[in-house]
Formats: C-alpha cells, structure tokens, sequence
C-alpha cells in the first residue's frame, strides 16, 4: 500500500505533523470510524485541509468548512488552443471584465435560478424570518461570482489532443459561509447570525448529530449550499463558453468540503472531505495545480487501496506555503505588504516562462507556494487514472489584495 498508518490516521504522501495533529484530534471525537490523510494535506480549520473523516451517525460542521460545497467544473470545447492563441491576451482581458471575482462581489446582472424555489430554503425560514431573507439575498446577489483566495477561472490546452478545455475552481460564497457560521454558532448556543469569538485552527470538531433536529437543519442546509455552488460554476462556465463562441462537447464535475452519506464495509457512515475529492470506482474528477503547473481528469480505480481510502483522492497540489509567508503582512491602512519571500517579479516570471497569460492574482497564489501535482497525484497512482493532462494558458483570478475567507 502506498500509504502509511501513523496514530491510526492513514497517511498518503509526506505526513505534515500540523495536519497530522489535527487529523488525530478529530479522530479522538465523536463516533469515527476512520481517519485518513490525502497527499496534498495541509493545516485546515479544526479538520484539516486534505483530511478525511468518517463517522458513524455524525456530521461535522466545522470539517466542511466554510466554503460549502467548493469545487472544480472543466470542460472541453469544440476549439483547439490553437485557434484562441493569437488573440489571447484580448480574450483574458474580455475574461477578466466579464466574470466578477473578488471580494464580497455581487454579479453584475441578475441570475434567475430554479435554486430559489428549492423546498430547503425552509430550513432557514424555521430558524427566523430575518435569516431567511438575508441568506437568500445573498445568495441571489453572488449567484456566477467567483469570489477571491484561490478560486479561478482558467483556459487549458489538452497536452494530447491540443483541445482547448475551459475550467473553473469555487464554491458557495458568502452564503456558503454564513450557513457554516450559523450553524457553528447554533452549536455553541448562539444566536444565528450572532458573531463569533475568535476559536483556534486547532479546536476539535464541532459534530451534530444526524438524528437530532439541529443535524437535519445543518445537513439539509449544506446540501442547498452545495446544488447553489453547482449553479455557480455552471452559470461562469456558460459565461467562458458564450465569450469563446465556443461549444462543450464533455464535462466533469465534482467537489470537496461536504459531506456524504456512503457505505463502506457494509456500514453506513457519514464520509466528511475537507479538500479531498471523491473517487469512487470509474468516478471522474478535474484536480487542479498552481497557475505554473498541470491539471489533470482522473478516474477512480477499482482497488483495494482506492477502497482504504474511503473512495477519496487529492482536491489540488497542497500548499507548502502559508500566505502570509508568501506575500507578507498586510497593512491595511496603507494597502501595502512587507517580509514575503516571493516577489510579484518572481511570480510573473515563472508563469510567463510556463506560457501563461495571467490576469490578477497575488503572490500568495504563486506557483511557488504549491507542491507540483504530479508528486500528489503519484501517491494516490494505485487508487485514480489519469485520463487527461491540461496545460493552463490563461489563468484568471482576483487582484493581489483581495482575499475572503470563502476560500479552502
């Protein structure tokens, strides 16, 4: 197997011991069932990012996280990269312009979705009036914006075929994020939308229970969160795909931070991934690097070892480098950043040099704070084939200082 058991975690790739310590304290709560480690783990909120935790009758708040529902959507176009290349600096541009990123951003024109009459929206009608109405007009504002951290859109070339395959990284917003708040602060015995004390990365999890009337409310919620990220990614890729005047001949869809009702062994468990991505058996998944790096379809393996590890697989490359040590501190009086080690030279650089045309984005997202995906995706080779190696060569994300906590 290529992973190894430390502390009763299962562990693929380098154990990180930041990540490696929360994953043990998670598994010392609460009806666990297993607790497992993806290649690309780093320090999360509470379950860490790349952390895997199954439990039995459970579901965890705060091991979802915040970005509800937060994934990946690529698909292939009827183009070849070759046609858009000529003009791709006035595509980007056109890109740039046309999708909204950054923080706390509204879409520009209303999106109207069948979402807005799912019978789900009840559950925020039974906690208040108020919370109802102001999730719900949340999340009509923010319904197709990509939001800030490290949520994209990008134009890749088919390194086999040279097809030209759009794609796109992020998930359920501010409305997202104050579901995941609410119910952390229910839980704690707070008001809905009341404001949280400041709690520490390491906490351990906070679990409801499935059978308990605030379990029902949260799992329901999440998965409302969860169909309106969907929405979201659908909604921009049909934005790319109308300025390409191009067609999609194949998608793949998938995510991460949820929670899914599975059976393993015969046991009913309750699979909760923070930044892993399902990989069930003939199961397909868009895995995204850096902006310097490859990404990749891959498809679940019948194995063993894809079975040990709860049909689970990498969301990404894994962060080696905290924001802060990549960009520095952030002054926000002056707007102005001071002590990161990568310079905005050496990221433009290295993205340039890999063929990229990049519009925003801050050092904080630079390829060198990512590992390379292909030592990820090499310890996970015995459970995920991959199918197809995409090639960025447009990468578009919010400016350098725009940053929200609706990120992984």
């Amino acid at each position: 197997m290529a992973y190894q058991t430390i502390g009763g975690v299962r562990v693929w790739g380098t154990p990180d011991e930041g990540a490696l310590s929360q994953a043990q304290t998670c598994a010392e709560h609460g009806n666990v069932v297993q607790a497992l480690l993806m290649a690309d783990h780093h320090k999360g909120y509470s379950q860490p990012i790349g952390g895997v935790i199954a439990y039995e009758g459970q579901i965890s708040p705060s091991g979802v996280g915040y970005d509800i529902g937060c994934g990946n959507k690529a698909v292939r176009t009827n183009l070849m990269a070759g046609d858009i290349k000529p003009r791709l600096g006035a595509v980007m541009n056109e890109l740039a312009r046309k999708v909204s990123f950054g923080i706390g951003r509204a879409n520009s024109e209303r999106v109207d979705h069948e979402l807005f009459d799912d019978p789900d929206w009840s559950v925020y009608a039974a906690i208040g009036r108020q919370e109802h109405d102001k999730l719900k007009a949340l999340a009509r504002d923010q319904l197709g914006t990509v939001g800030s951290g490290n949520h994209y859109v990008d134009l890749f070339e088919d390194t086999d075929t040279g097809r030209l395959w759009v794609g796109n990284h992020f998930g359920s917003r501010g409305f997202g994020h104050k579901t995941a708040s609410g119910f952390l602060n229910l839980a704690a015995g707070r008001e809905f939308l009341g404001k949280a004390p400041g709690e520490s990365m390491d906490q351990p999890p906070v679990l409801l229970d499935l059978a308990s009337e605030v379990g029902d409310m949260y799992e329901r919620a999440m998965k409302l969160a969860g169909r309106y990220a969907y929405a979201g990614r659908d909604y921009v890729i049909r934005q790319v795909l109308g300025l390409l005047g191009a067609e999609a001949d194949f998608e793949v869809h998938n995510h991460h931070n949820f929670a899914w009702r599975e059976v393993h062994d015969g046991r009913e468990t309750v699979v909760v991934r923070k930044g892993a991505t399902p990989s069930a058996p003939g199961q397909l998944g868009f895995i995204g690097g850096s902006m310097g790096d490859i990404s990749v379809i891959v498809r679940g393996k019948d194995t063993e070892e894809n079975r040990e590890s709860f049909y689970s697989t990498v969301h990404g490359a894994g962060r080696i480098m905290s924001r802060t040590q990549a960009a520095g501190k952030m002054n926000w009086k002056t707007r102005t950043r001071s002590g990161g080690a990568i310079s905005e030279e050496q990221m433009r650089e290295a993205v340039h040099d890999f063929g990229v045309e990049l519009r925003g984005a801050g050092t904080d997202e630079s390829p060198f704070v990512y590992r390379k995906l292909r030592e990820v995706l090499d310890a996970h080779a015995e459970t995920i084939d991959v199918l197809h190696v995409l090639k960025p060569i447009g990468v578009c994300m919010a400016g350098a200082d725009e940053f929200d906590p609706y990120k992984d």
